[in-house]
C-alpha cells in the first residue's frame, strides 16, 4: 500500500521561491516514476514535471528554466524547487507516483503566489 505525504506549500510573492516535497512509503526500487501536476480555478489538472527511475526529466513548457525536479532516494522523497513564480502559477500541486503497486495521487498542497 503506498502512501504519500505531501508539504512545502503556501503563499508567496511573486518573483519568490518555494519547495514543495513528498514523501513516499516505498522504496525508489519499486517506483518507475514520480512527478507534480496542478489544477488552477476553473482549469484542467496539467503535467508540471515528471522523473522516471532511470533518471530521465520532463517539464511543461510553462516551467521550463523555473522549476526542478529532484528526488532523495534514501528519504524515498520527490522535491519540486519552484524559482520566479508568478500569479498564473497558483494552484493545488499533486505528488503523482506509478509503481508496481499503480498509481497514486497524494492529497494536493495550495501554492498561492500574490503580493
Amino acid at each position: 500500500q503506498v502512501q504519500l505525504v505531501e508539504s512545502g506549500g503556501g503563499l508567496v510573492q511573486p518573483g519568490g521561491s518555494l519547495r514543495l516535497s513528498c514523501a513516499a512509503s516505498v522504496s525508489i526500487s519499486s517506483i518507475n516514476a514520480m512527478g507534480w501536476y496542478r489544477q488552477a480555478p476553473g482549469k484542467e489538472r496539467e503535467l508540471v514535471a515528471t522523473i522516471t527511475s532511470g533518471g530521465s526529466l520532463n517539464y511543461a513548457d510553462s516551467v521550463k528554466g523555473r522549476f526542478t525536479i529532484s528526488r532523495d532516494n534514501a528519504k524515498k522523497t520527490v522535491y519540486l524547487q519552484m524559482n520566479s513564480l508568478n500569479p498564473a502559477d497558483t494552484a493545488v500541486y499533486y505528488c503523482n507516483v506509478n509503481s508496481v503497486y499503480g498509481i497514486k495521487w497524494g492529497k494536493g498542497t495550495l501554492v498561492t503566489v500574490s503580493s
